[in-house]
């Protein structure tokens, strides 16, 4: 069983279950014989994952609000969790325009509120909060950015998960690093795509209701572009790093980068179009440029995951083209009717552990 069986029969908490990457890591976890358990503020969007496949009814899940504190700590002290995996937050850069000061209370008191639960346990527990690939300061450079360079954010989405990096940080020096039976650790990705997403102002998901309506698709920023990779590449990075907390294989406190082989780089422009050969449509006919451009966005950005190569043993799986032949198939069945979505899942889980076990990653065993 891959992760070395790690979390079977474990108590494994996910907060943002419901969301996109939330409702892939509940889904994989379920698949390893984890008894998962959810804390969300509500299902964002309308389809979601987490209905789709049926997580509702195969995972504990609780609705609260991330940033009260009482009602989260007393939630994680009563089932004691194993392991925890952090992603709630607010994730939609252009929402971090319209509710600024929402976002930032999100990100940073909502990752407060988890830490404030750890300091306070009294059981074994391995943490692992997620935060993002846009707590870089980006000034767009060609190479990839290292977990030692300097953090920034000329955006509030970017700042908040800066700012969130700096409580962990505190809360680390302060009590966590003295605390034996806490484990943590920190991941950063971003620009994740794949199936069962449907969160506004992203490229496939804007493509996705475009195609399916037989329309054309307005992109912003053609030229831009991202560290695309599926949802699984760093939801196995997470793991990855959850089990070698765990196991005490790589140090506590520290953050890791999760993103792409350094393919070239693909555009967004780009990605419309290879999007749209996937769903057999006229690429001349698939996007057009809007100018239209409501907020500001970084036009580069690229991540150095060096270190978890050499420290975790972990890379990515997939090529750019698998990625987009999976992600294509995923939506596809989904719109086509008639799938059980939940066991498409996890056959595209099955079949990313086989090309990990091909490449003989250690986390595949």
């Amino acid at each position: 069983m891959a992760f070395n069986g790690i979390y079977k029969g474990k108590k494994v908490l996910v907060t943002g279950n419901t969301g996109f990457k939330g409702a892939w890591l509940s889904a994989w976890l379920l698949s390893l014989g984890a008894d998962v358990y959810g804390y969300s503020l509500d299902v964002p969007t309308d389809p979601a994952m987490f209905y789709v496949c049926g997580l509702d009814k195969r995972i504990h899940n609780t609705f609260g609000d991330i940033q009260d504190k009482d009602k989260l700590c007393a939630y994680i002290h009563e089932i004691r969790p194993d392991f925890v995996f952090h992603l709630a937050a607010q994730a939609i850069v252009s929402t971090s325009y319209q509710l600024p000061f929402e976002t930032v209370g999100a990100n940073v008191m909502g990752t407060a509120a988890v830490l404030e639960a750890l300091r306070t346990a009294d059981w074994q527990c391995t943490c692992v909060l997620i935060t993002s690939d846009k707590v870089y300061q980006n000034v767009e450079w060609l190479w990839g950015y290292r977990e030692n360079d300097a953090l920034g954010g000329k955006d509030v989405y970017s700042g908040s998960k800066g700012a969130a990096e700096l409580v962990i940080r505190c809360y680390w020096n302060s009590f966590l690093k003295d605390m034996d039976n806490i484990k943590l650790g920190i991941g950063r990705a971003g620009n994740v795509i794949g199936g069962g997403d449907w969160a506004k102002d992203r490229i496939v998901v804007d493509c996705v209701k475009a195609f399916v309506k037989g329309e054309t698709v307005g992109i912003r920023c053609p030229k831009s572009t991202r560290p695309w990779q599926h949802v699984m590449e760093p939801l196995s990075g997470y793991l990855t790093l959850g089990q070698q907390l765990a196991d005490g294989r790589c140090p506590d406190g520290e953050p890791f980068n999760f993103g792409p082989n350094g393919e070239k780089p693909t555009t967004v422009f780009e990605l419309t179009q290879d999007l749209a050969g996937e769903w057999g449509l006229d690429k001349s006919k698939a996007s057009r440029i809007t100018g239209n451009i409501p907020f500001r966005e970084a036009g580069l950005l690229r991540v150095n995951c060096d270190k978890a190569q050499a420290m975790l043993r972990w890379h990515s799986t997939l090529s750019y083209t698998q990625c987009i032949r999976i992600l294509a198939e995923w939506y596809k069945a989904y719109y086509d009717g008639g799938s059980d979505m939940a066991a498409l899942t996890e056959k595209q889980i099955a079949f990313y552990t086989g090309e990990a076990a091909r490449q003989e990653l250690d986390w595949s065993k």
